[in-house]
């Protein structure tokens, strides 16, 4: 479950990380960074849920 968590947010940073590099490189207006954005809002949802899930379910007693 840890680990899961773990690369669940470096993903996050990863994405965010990329929306920024197309932010400063893409100059012809290009949706790269948009996308790369909503990528991230994405995976923060879906780890909000998969963490809400595993604390309904018993599979986070207390600490990950």
């Amino acid at each position: 479950m840890r680990y899961v968590v773990i690369a669940m947010f470096l993903l996050i940073v990863a994405s965010l990380f990329s929306a920024l590099v197309f932010i400063y490189t893409d100059r012809s207006g290009s949706k790269r960074a948009a996308k790369a954005l909503a990528l991230r809002v994405g995976l923060s949802a879906g780890l909000f849920l998969f963490l809400m899930a595993g604390y309904y379910f018993g599979w986070i007693k207390g600490r990950l």
